[in-house]
């Protein structure tokens, strides 16, 4: 068997860009927080890879289409590779919350896909999210979880998983 990762689990919306009430639907529309680069370069120096989850029922709403939302999503690994980083991998659910499907935080579908593809343990895993179905999600799988608000954000979090690991 491989090596198992320790993995950082990401919101987008809200954690690693701005959110919008009417969704973002296009990478003009996108704007990154400018410290998110630094935040997950300090992740990955710490030892774990970066899983963005995220439910992105602008799809099935027909407001937008998987390939438009990988475009969004290119444009978002392509400003963290100019400062030397990356995201590992992007799961989202496209699913409005009507359709009951397995994999809309906080259930816990996409993670357990996340940590099946990538061999996650997820007893020194951790989930931030700036949502209570983001919270929900992560404490569901056995993750450890920070919630991220407008007075604590990515790079606060990191800082503050640091201190707890050398404790």
């Amino acid at each position: 068997m491989t090596n198992s990762y320790n993995g950082i689990f990401l919101d987008r919306d809200g954690v690693i860009n701005e959110k919008r009430d009417d969704y973002v639907k296009s990478i003009s529309e996108l704007k990154i927080f400018p410290y998110v680069a630094k935040a997950i370069k300090k992740f990955h120096e710490l030892g774990f890879i970066v899983i963005v989850i995220t439910n992105q029922s602008v799809i099935n709403r027909g407001i937008i289409t998987d390939k438009q939302l990988e475009k969004i999503h290119d444009e978002i690994q392509e400003n963290l590779e100019l400062s030397g980083t990356k995201i590992e991998a992007f799961y989202y659910c496209p699913h409005t919350p009507e359709e009951l499907c397995s994999c809309r935080k906080p259930k816990t579908g996409l993670i357990l896909q996340a940590v099946s593809d990538w061999n996650i343990n997820l007893d020194s895993s951790w989930f931030f999210g700036d949502s209570d179905s983001d919270i929900a999600a992560g404490k569901s799988t056995g993750c450890k979880t920070m919630k991220i608000t407008d007075n604590f954000n990515l790079l606060d979090a990191v800082e503050e998983l640091k201190k707890l690991m050398t404790q």
